[in-house]
Order: structure tokens, then C-alpha cells, then sequence
């Protein structure tokens, strides 16, 4: 589905040997996050991890053949769940992120389903790059906001 390759970037999918790496993705990526609204928990935080990376559907974004992120979504007959998307900081700002967005909502409109994630409300940052990629609140509660994007 998301398999494929062009200018260095490239997004493969993820399997077992991956979760340490996805690990360290998530907490480079988005632990200040975490410890502002509930605190950073390794332990607890890996466990999560797990739990997650063996139930969605996982790809790994590489750049230049360097794993710099992933990202993982889930789906339901109408609906194109975008559960997690992590690109080490180093590796930030280069469109990658982007392009990851770009695929998932082509995929989502070829299907005509809506593609739905949420976001910390802290995270200001990516609330603005979901924005500018066309994605409005629909939703929120006290730490996250709801956003989506009609594809139909």
C-alpha cells in the first residue's frame, strides 16, 4: 500500500525487529510532550509502545536509506485512522512528515474515507503542520485535539 521509494525517501513496513527503534523514534520525538501533560514514564511508556506496534499497522520512514521515523494508522470502513507519526528531530523539517501525509490521505481519498488523528493540545507544532495540510479540529477534550480531513 504505502510501499515504495523516490528522492531518498522511502517508507516500508514495519515488522518485530522494529520496536526497539520505534521506541526510541516516540521518546526522542515526543517525550518533552508527554512529561508536560502527565509525565515521562519509561516503563510504562514502553508498555503502551508494545501494545500499540503489535496492533497497528506500523511503516517505517527512512531517508537516504537511514530508519529516521514511522508511523502507524488503522482503518475502518470509512475511516483512515492515523495513530502515530514520529520522525527523529534530527530529520525534521525536511518534508518528510509531509510526504509520509500526502500518501496516507491519497490512499484515504482513493478509498473515499475520511483521515482522522488526534494531538496533544500542547503541541502547538504539529497542530500548525496538520492546519496547513489541510486538516481541521473537529473535536477536543482536555489534553488533545481531534482533527480530520475530508478526502471524498
Amino acid at each position: 500500500m504505502y510501499d515504495f521509494a523516490m528522492d531518498g525517501f522511502a517508507i516500508r513496513k514495519a515488522d518485530s525487529v522494529d520496536v526497539d527503534f520505534t521506541f526510541a523514534v516516540k521518546e526522542a520525538a515526543f517525550r518533552e510532550y508527554v512529561e508536560k501533560v502527565w509525565g515521562w514514564d519509561g516503563a510504562d511508556q514502553r508498555e503502551l509502545h508494545e501494545l500499540r506496534f503489535a496492533s497497528q499497522d506500523a511503516r517505517i520512514i527512512q531517508y537516504k536509506g537511514i530508519d529516521v521515523g514511522y508511523f502507524s494508522t488503522s482503518a475502518t470502513a470509512d475511516r483512515v485512522r492515523i495513530n502515530q507519526i514520529f520522525i527523529l528531530p534530527e530529520y525534521q523539517r525536511k518534508g518528510l512528515g509531509s510526504a509520509c501525509m500526502r500518501l496516507i490521505v491519497s490512499d484515504a481519498r482513493a478509498q473515499k474515507k475520511v483521515v482522522r488523528l488526534q494531538v496533544l493540545k500542547i503541541n502547538t507544532r504539529a497542530i500548525a503542520f496538520y492546519d496547513r495540510l489541510g486538516f481541521s479540529i473537529v473535536d477536543e477534550d482536555d489534553t488533545h485535539v481531534q482533527m480530520e480531513i475530508l478526502t471524498g
